[in-house]
């Protein structure tokens, strides 16, 4: 198709409009990066502590405490209802919220349902003691 009526070729890219497209990608990635020089320890994974050697007088002394690095540790090691107010996945969302909707009161009657001792269930209960007395005395003899 390109052979037919007034068609021309495309003219093969030189050296300057290579360098011109360089230009403009490298404006292009400058406009949206940024630059973090802000670096700290990622709180999430594990940190290997290897001691150091016994005679060494470099690590035997002890070091200030950065309260900034304690703080984000201690942070990263906290259960996630204390971290945030909200759950942040649907996951949590299940045993959130942990206190009981309602306070428990024992002198309730629609609430309230203590075990009910009838004479079946004292039958029983006589009936299994005295199986489990038999079964140890035979497995103490």
């Amino acid at each position: 198709m390109a052979g037919k009526g007034g068609a021309t070729e495309k003219e093969p890219m030189n050296f300057v409009h290579k360098n011109a497209i360089l230009c403009e990608t490298v404006e292009k990635e400058n406009r949206t990066q940024k630059l973090y020089t802000n670096y700290s320890i990622n709180p999430f994974k594990t940190l290997h502590v290897i001691a150091g050697k016994p005679n060494s007088k470099y690590d035997s002394e002890d070091g200030e405490e950065d309260p900034h690095f304690k703080k984000i540790i201690e942070r990263a090691n906290q259960e996630p209802t204390r971290k945030f107010t909200t759950p942040q996945t649907e996951a949590q969302e299940i045993g959130w919220v942990t206190r009981p909707l309602l306070e428990k009161d024992r002198g309730d009657r629609r609430l309230n349902f203590p075990r009910q001792m009838s004479e079946m269930t004292k039958y029983m209960e006589t009936f299994w003691r005295i199986e489990e007395a038999k079964r140890i005395n035979t497995d103490a003899s």
